[in-house]
């Protein structure tokens, strides 16, 4: 007698598809929080061998799976519940889309059985996230789960990188549909190349520009590193030998040392300049909005978005294309030429190296100070000194960054992390976690102001729990610096201190106390033998620095951010 076989078509649950479109994209791991609305998608992620690092606040998985895309340059992925779990992570996503950081942020949803009914958590998601998004969608019906997170991933890739959502409702997600009738998109065949060369007629223009100018110089902005356009940057530079200077993620594209790196002569060049080239860098209020490049000068925007381009100031030549394509296309048209410029640069490099040691010498007795409390001009020099070329170096502050952002120069590229254009606090210990677990063979170190590290700091319990050494720097104030120096400015002394003064903090105690290491240091001489310590550890570290709160960063006591 014949045995009757089970025909029963092969099914898949709404959870299971997210896991599966996640591994398409090579996504190997989730930040989250949890909440009923998303387990099934932890249940897919255990299947297809995606880690699930569980943090203590939404905001900290946003900026995780940012830090994660800046690290891996593979887009990153958040998941948190519905309502108060997705508004927690508006802040990551808001700074993921200012830094032009590529990720997807999954939000949880209440079943559409009871749509607009009033169930748990019950938000509109979607128009609140799409302001601040490249894409943002909800996910109808469980057939098209895999289908609308990889339509979420290519847009993330539409003109400059940005982050995409989604919510999905909860009987999406937990509902099993025949295997058959989900489109579920194959790695590497759902997404184009977004290398775009630039215009060929605008290059040769450049070519020309750069072949003729005698003064030239050059900003390698985030996007050089967005685009791992390194190698194409330094062939660029030294084959023309241009003067570079750099910012953002695009810190560390030269090494320190190197002929064309220059940092503290900024703004002689920019002065000075006959040819200044803005590569992957908004005209926003870093650059101020454009008016701080010499009026004489010719002006050359390179970017990813045309519609940075030319904004907030008029330009001479404006190229879309890919940071790395262009350069190198330019650099090979220029060098064709009898002459390209580049031997007669010689004084100009001499004159803007003369401007750098300059302001170095005149510097450096506050980077040896031995005053007491320490200049923070001696902190952030002692982390100079300790950075190796593995180090990733991450700053979350607001006035203890500034004063690094003069002194701190990564010794590799990719090796610089910062919050970006919004300016947001809080970044530190999701970025190292996101750095830590990416990267494990890195050592990663974080700067933090002591109202920085208060925002997200009881993460330092989930880097202790899944074993992510890094070590933490406290520059501690007791105050949020930054902003007492604007308002006794503008209101005098007797008001300085309203509503910007913290508590004496020990957070070498909160260290210890979740099972870190943790140092307090109070005498300059201190600091680097902690540091010492801290990366013997093995373990996260807290240094809690004792900084003098009556010293500001130059740019604080100019208020440059708000020019």
């Amino acid at each position: 007698m014949t045995q009757p076989t089970d025909t029963a078509p092969e099914t898949i649950s709404g959870g299971h598809l997210v896991a599966k479109a996640l591994k398409a994209e090579g996504i190997d791991v989730i930040f989250t929080l949890c909440g009923g609305h998303i387990i099934d998608i932890y249940d897919g992620c255990v299947d297809e061998g995606i880690d699930v690092v569980d943090v203590r606040h939404e905001q900290v998985a946003a900026h995780a799976a940012d830090g994660y895309a800046r690290i891996t340059g593979k887009p990153g992925c958040a998941v948190v519940t519905a309502g108060p779990g997705t508004t927690d992570a508006v802040t990551g996503v808001a700074n993921a889309f200012r830094a032009e950081s590529p990720m997807l942020l999954i939000g949880g949803q209440g079943a559409l059985s009871q749509h607009k009914m009033g169930s748990l958590q019950d938000l509109p998601h979607v128009d609140m996230m799409t302001p601040i998004t490249k894409f943002a969608a909800t996910v109808p019906s469980t057939e098209r789960v895999a289908d609308i997170v990889s339509m979420a991933f290519r847009e993330c890739y539409h003109g400059a990188p940005g982050p995409s959502f989604l919510e999905i409702p909860r009987d999406v997600l937990d509902a099993r549909v025949p295997l058959s009738a989900a489109r579920v998109p194959e790695a590497g065949r759902y997404r184009a190349s977004t290398r775009q060369a630039g215009d060929p007629e605008a290059i040769e223009r450049l070519a020309d520009l750069l072949a003729h100018a005698e003064k030239p110089c050059v900003l390698l902005g985030s996007q050089v590193w967005t685009c791992r356009a390194t190698d194409d940057a330094i062939d660029f530079v030294r084959a023309l030998n241009v003067p570079a200077y750099m910012n953002g993620s695009g810190r560390g594209t030269l090494p320190p040392g190197d002929p064309h790196h220059f940092q503290l002569s900024r703004r002689h060049a920019f002065g000075n300049a006959d040819l200044i080239i803005i590569v992957g860098t908004p005209f926003d209020f870093r650059m101020g909005y454009g008016r701080r490049l010499s009026p004489a000068a010719t002006v050359v925007q390179i970017d990813l978005d045309y519609r940075t381009v030319g904004k907030n100031r008029d330009i001479d030549l404006g190229i879309v294309g890919d940071a790395g394509l262009v350069l190198s296309a330019a650099a090979q048209a220029a060098s064709g030429r009898t002459d390209n410029g580049a031997a007669r640069r010689k004084e100009w490099l001499e004159e803007l190296r003369a401007v750098e040691k300059q302001a170095f010498d005149k510097r450096l007795p506050r980077q040896l100070s031995d005053s007491r409390p320490i200049d923070p001009y001696r902190l952030v020099h002692e982390i100079n000194e300790f950075l190796t070329e593995d180090t990733v170096y991450i700053g979350d502050g607001g006035d203890i960054v500034t004063f690094s952002g003069q002194v701190v120069q990564p010794k590799s590229p990719g090796h610089w992390m910062d919050p970006g254009p919004l300016g947001t606090l809080g970044v530190g210990v999701a970025f190292a976690m996101a750095a830590k677990h990416a990267r494990p063979d890195k050592e990663v170190l974080c700067l933090f102001g002591d109202g920085a590290f208060s925002l997200t700091g009881w993460d330092f319990e989930t880097m202790v729990r899944f074993g992510l050494p890094f070590i933490g720097v406290i520059g501690n104030n007791s105050s949020m610096n930054q902003i007492r120096y604007g308002q006794a400015a503008k209101y005098g002394e007797s008001r300085a201190r309203v509503g910007n003064t913290l508590g004496d903090v020990r957070y070498d105690e909160f260290a210890r106390m979740l099972g870190g290491h943790g140092e307090e240091v109070r005498d300059p001489a201190g600091i680097r033998p902690a540091l010492e310590r801290a990366r013997e550890s093995g373990k996260p570290a807290l240094i809690n620095v004792w900084v003098d709160p009556e010293v500001y960063a130059p740019g604080t006591m100019n208020q440059t951010m708000y020019k």
